[in-house]
């Protein structure tokens, strides 16, 4: 039979040999050799424990080796440029963070992470609004990583048209030392020191505090001219088990970046003649961006019986940054600029409880319900990015405000098992999002901007699923979900009125599914999707005058797809792993917008193919593993389809295909583990652009990736 692992719902075993749940219990673990779990047990989607292959949702789960094993541990895409759906992009430029999309979903967003909810260890990673950060999640020391994607989204709330959650490991049982040291192409580095373990235990039972303690520094020149970025991390967990019902989880996360270089986009022509360049005005204005984000936050879980338990999460932190755009001092003589450095000082925080009931039995049910609630309160502040003929520097004050954004929301989540074959889920959600903006910068020419908005949603989910054979699932879901605008986009009005844009509303979207998951073999599972969304009032740009981005509800788009993953197991050592998505999206009505000032509107016809959307993505891997000691292999591959950078489809990044190679042997020393290991990226040197600027008002679009690099480093941990 194939390696079918039980939904578990049990207290996990604690032994001096490990914490064991059922995904790690699996036979494919035991053997002591790294191979694929083909059938892991997620949290992500139901808020329980259940194994993926028996979930009427497309949910994919990437695990400690491929976070971990030869990767730099910088970004996300090293990880999950893997699972079909989900789009990544490094932009080689750590001023912004990642662009990720989930079947179209955030790829409109030109900073920061937007139409994707992203959690750490059940924390938010993305804000009331919907904005969000991808280097919050400290990947030296992240145990596996969930994505979900179509319907059962939504029921994560505002811009959850997909879903990352990061889960940290656990400490090891015995003390446990370990660092990285890394360094290649590009002046890049990075070194790491890692500390575990668990404490209060005996020669047989393992203790009831358990400890991970994670600190990394990463340096890099850039690929480009003027992208300089050094990063340094923090994170800390800690776990203590009052009894076999009930533990408490606490958790902080520390970020800092200073005075990161912004290479900022280019054109074609720029791209064509040198990639390696940053535009004059990146070096005119010193365009950087620092950030300090810290957070921290405890979960405490309770075990009333064999049938009921609770959850409860509340978090706290606080984020500063300050950036440098390059803005011209002549787009700064208007009144209503806003200047050419952003400061904002941000508190945030949240808290929710959640309730889990499970009958077990011939018919098995589980009922969640929930409530939780966000805010974050900011000072934004904006200046004039110039001070008499110097350039770049902090100048007048133009911007001065309070922002507020609070969601209230409640939830219930059912799964019945209402005979042997067939399983209905079912899950809805109410969401209260509110904005507040208190303008304290009111002058001539520039009225007072405050305002007040309030958002409200609805969002049901369904979905079936019928187990045709013991080792095929057949499934089909629906819903509803939504989108409010940011902060950034309700900020200001396209008419040129004061007051917050309140003619902008939510966009809404009716997502469908369908798809089998099938045990092929021992060795083998696919999964293939077939999905469609649509959205109505999808928030795209109106105007760009006088120093403002204006937005509006203009018109429809439509996404229909399909995806496949596909692993299979040779033996032992050698394993493969394939993944394919076709995502078509288009406007479905035609609407104008202005794309910079001083310029005509221009006409997006229906039936064009919305930006930042490959149509095609393909990745495929070879991994050759042994145990210790033992030389691993992995040889990946990635294909990106033409990438249209404008709504109006005249500028487009052109489709590429790298490939990529990682070597490592791994050896011990008595209690030292060694690892030396290689990866070299981009193995053909292909000249291609990674990621697009979607509508780029001065037209530069394009954020070229890397040619060939290296990167050699050394893994080391010593158990005590």
């Amino acid at each position: 039979m194939p390696n079918l692992v039980p939904a578990s719902d049990s207290p996990p075993v604690q032994s001096k040999t490990g914490t064991n749940t059922a995904a790690e219990a699996s036979p494919l673990e035991s053997s002591g050799r790294s191979l694929p779990v083909l059938n892991p047990v997620v949290i992500t989607g139901t808020r329980t424990e259940q194994s993926s292959f028996s979930l009427p949702m497309s949910i994919d789960v990437v695990e400690t080796k491929v976070i971990q094993e030869v990767q730099p541990r910088v970004n996300l895409s090293e990880a999950l440029s893997r699972v079909p759906g989900l789009v990544i992009q490094n932009r080689q430029n750590y001023a912004q963070d990642l662009q990720i999309s989930s079947r179209g979903f955030g790829a409109r967003s030109t900073f920061g992470i937007r139409g994707i909810r992203i959690f750490v260890d059940d924390i938010p990673a993305t804000m009331p609004d919907g904005q969000g950060q991808a280097a919050n999640i400290n990947l030296g020391s992240t145990k596996r990583i969930e994505v979900l994607r179509g319907p059962f989204s939504a029921i994560y709330g505002n811009a959850s048209g997909g879903v990352i959650q990061a889960f940290t490991e656990d400490g090891p049982n015995e003390t446990t030392l370990s660092g990285t040291l890394l360094g290649g192409s590009y002046g890049t580095s990075r070194g790491e020191i890692k500390l575990g373990g668990t404490l209060g235990g005996t020669d047989v039972i393992s203790g009831p505090f358990n400890y991970v303690v994670d600190i990394s520094r990463f340096q890099t020149s850039g690929y480009r001219d003027h992208s300089a970025a050094t990063r340094y991390q923090a994170s800390a967990k800690a776990t203590y088990r009052f009894d076999h019902d009930a533990n408490l989880t606490l958790v902080v996360n520390e970020l800092h970046q200073g005075n990161t270089q912004d290479p900022l986009g280019l054109t074609q022509a720029q791209v064509i003649e040198n990639p390696r360049q940053a535009d004059i005005s990146a070096h005119t204005f010193n365009t950087r961006k620092s950030i300090d984000n810290t957070q921290g936050g405890a979960v405490y879980e309770h075990r009333f019986s064999a049938s009921n338990k609770i959850k409860l999460i509340g978090y706290a932190g606080t984020r500063q940054l300050e950036q440098f755009l390059a803005v011209p001092r002549g787009a700064q003589i208007p009144a209503t600029s806003s200047g050419g450095v952003v400061d904002l000082d941000r508190q945030f925080g949240g808290a929710g409880l959640r309730w889990t009931y499970r009958s077990m039995g011939e018919r098995p049910f589980t009922l969640t319900a929930g409530i939780e609630y966000e805010i974050f309160k900011e000072r934004r502040k904006g200046f004039e990015n110039f001070s008499g003929a110097i350039l770049g520097v902090r100048g007048g004050l133009r911007r001065n405000e309070n922002n507020t954004v609070s969601s209230l929301s409640q939830y219930g989540q059912a799964e019945w098992h209402f005979t042997q074959s067939w399983a209905l889920s079912a899950a809805v959600r109410y969401t209260n999002v509110k904005f507040k903006s208190e303008d304290f910068f009111v002058r001539p020419g520039n009225a007072d901007d405050s305002g007040s908005l309030t958002f409200r949603n609805v969002n049901p989910v369904l979905g079936l699923l019928y187990k045709a054979t013991s080792t095929l699932n057949l499934y089909a879901s629906g819903g509803w979900g939504f989108e409010t605008p940011t902060f950034t986009e309700l900020a200001y009005r396209p008419d040129g009125a004061s007051g917050l844009n309140f003619s902008l509303r939510p966009s809404e979207s009716r997502n469908i599914e369908v798809g089998f998951k099938w045990l092929a073999t021992d060795n083998t599972r696919l999964n293939l999707a077939l999905f469609e969304s649509v959205v109505t009032d999808e928030i795209l740009p109106a105007t760009n005058i006088g120093g403002r981005a204006t937005f509006q509800n203009a018109t429809d788009t439509r996404r229909r797809g399909i995806e496949l993953a596909a692993v299979h197991r040779f033996g032992a050592d050698l394993s493969a792993y394939f993944s394919y998505t076709f995502l078509d999206a288009r406007f479905r009505d035609s609407y104008t917008y202005q794309p910079r000032a001083g310029t005509p509107f221009v006409i997006v016809a229906e039936g064009n193919l919305v930006p930042g959307i490959p149509r095609n993505t393909a990745y495929g891997e070879l991994a050759w593993r042994r145990g210790l000691p033992g030389f691993s292999a992995v040889i990946e591959a990635i294909y990106r389809d033409r990438v249209y950078a404008n709504d109006i489809n005249t500028e487009a990044a052109k489709q590429y295909a790298i490939a990529n190679i990682r070597l490592a042997y791994s050896h011990q020393l008595g209690r030292l583990k060694l690892s030396e290991f290689i990866r070299i990226d981009n193995v053909s040197n292909a000249k291609y652009v990674g990621a697009v600027i979607v509508n780029e008002g001065n037209e530069r679009f394009y954020e070229p990736s890397a040619g060939r690099n290296v990167i050699v480093g050394l893994n080391a941990s010593y158990v005590f």
